[in-house]
């Protein structure tokens, strides 16, 4: 590989005649890129072979974390390999994406969440293992969205991506999606996006008063999460169905709810949910809510060319980089005590990120999403097992599946940049 020093090296010697300084600069500029390039693709790959270390074939899933945060953790797969198609990797991602299709919607488990009041109403989810059931044919979810009340389809594991969370539906969908993109072989690339539109008509009857989806089948809870994945499913299904303008009807009416909701508070960040009275509830901004909104603006934006949507992504986008970090690097307000869901937030944010940068470049999200993605190898990563921890401004403490995944979003929004 030719480095900017070789470049450099050229000159002084009088080797490369005829050409003019500003040639030679912008030579050296793209020789230096190739170098960053190279250095952060060896850490993206790096950081991929220790992601696959929790990875546990019999169950599609990754150990140590949750449900949702394994579709995380299939879509950061899926993004890279979308980006380094002929990259070489001793991680098979098809064969990992095929098996998870496979084995993940096998596992036994009830999922129930709450909101813990004393950390911001962050989330914390938590998982119970339950017997295998018999449902007979025709059997549907409860539509009474009661918490006393639980539903069919949590008595029997997550057949089908299905569970009583509309958010970990939306997290499935995405990755299904992505998985799609990549035209896998084996089980093909049609299996994963119908799979994808039979949970976003499942996300389609949760239906809030308020308006959008509820949270979940089993509370009353309208909050920003949920509708911005529903969101983003139907504006991706948009640009990937055939029957796209079904899909761009639906993004688009829930992007106008969504946007005159109240959600979006006055300094262009998004709280966590409503009121009872459909009010902005003035819960935390985590960084999630910041991002998923931004892939779904741009997927919208590339089936309408509304250019008025990427105006308002790059408001959000510019008021999260701004107010929610820490000399440049994205801070959640829970750290370093964020459990496995907040853990997970802050590489949905680099991801979308890098979603919006895709369909209008912006100088300031590349030198954003690179700061990042160097203070977490430089400052967040436990050097004797490559482990990416939640605290990306450092000092590493600890880590699993769901936080290495969220840090290697951001690793592989930087290959996408740089």
């Amino acid at each position: 590989m030719v480095s900017s020093e070789y470049v450099i090296g050229l000159v002084s010697k009088g080797l490369v005649g005829g050409l003019t300084s500003r040639a030679l600069m912008v030579m050296s500029d793209q020789a230096k890129q190739l170098d960053d390039l190279q250095t952060i693709t060896n850490n993206t790959l790096t950081g991929l072979n220790t992601l696959q270390g929790w990875y546990n074939h019999k169950t599609g899933l990754w150990d140590t974390t949750g449900w949702w945060n394994s579709a995380n953790c299939l879509t950061v797969l899926a993004d890279y390999a979308a980006l380094n198609t002929i990259q070489k990797t001793n991680i098979n991602i098809p064969d990992i994406i095929q098996n998870t299709y496979e084995q993940a919607q096998k596992t036994q488990i009830s999922a129930i969440k709450t909101l813990d009041v004393g950390r911001k109403g962050l989330v914390v989810s938590s998982y119970t293992r339950i017997p295998k059931i018999s449902i007979p044919k025709g059997s549907k979810a409860s539509s009474k969205h009661e918490a006393s009340t639980r539903s069919v389809i949590s008595r029997r594991g997550f057949d089908d991506f299905l569970n009583d969370y509309y958010d970990d539906e939306g997290w499935w969908a995405l990755a299904l999606i992505r998985a799609h993109d990549l035209g896998v072989q084996g089980l093909g690339d049609q299996t994963y996006i119908q799979a994808a539109n039979d949970i976003f008509e499942d996300m389609r009857k949760g239906a809030s008063p308020c308006g959008g989806i509820y949270w979940s089948k089993v509370t009353d809870y309208t909050n920003a999460i949920a509708n911005e994945l529903f969101f983003s499913v139907a504006a991706s299904l948009a640009n990937r169905m055939p029957n796209k303008q079904y899909y761009v009807d639906i993004a688009v009416e829930q992007w106008k709810w969504f946007k005159g909701s109240g959600l979006i508070n006055q300094d262009m960040l998004v709280n966590d949910g409503l009121t009872d009275k459909c009010k902005n509830n003035g819960g935390a901004t985590w960084s999630y809510n910041q991002g998923v909104v931004l892939g779904g603006l741009a997927e919208l934006y590339k089936a309408t060319g509304d250019k008025s949507l990427l105006t308002t992504a790059d408001g959000i986008a510019k008021a999260a980089m701004s107010k929610l970090s820490r000399n440049g690097t994205l801070y959640e307000g829970c750290e370093p005590n964020c459990g496995a869901d907040g853990a997970q937030f802050k590489g949905v944010f680099l991801r979308n990120l890098m979603y919006l940068h895709q369909v209008a470049p912006m100088p300031e999200y590349r030198t954003y999403i690179l700061n990042n993605a160097n203070t977490i190898w430089a400052k967040d990563r436990n050097v004797t097992t490559n482990q990416l921890g939640v605290t990306w401004t450092g000092p590493y403490t600890t880590s699993d599946a769901g936080a290495h995944s969220s840090a290697l979003d951001a690793l592989v929004a930087a290959v996408a940049v740089v």
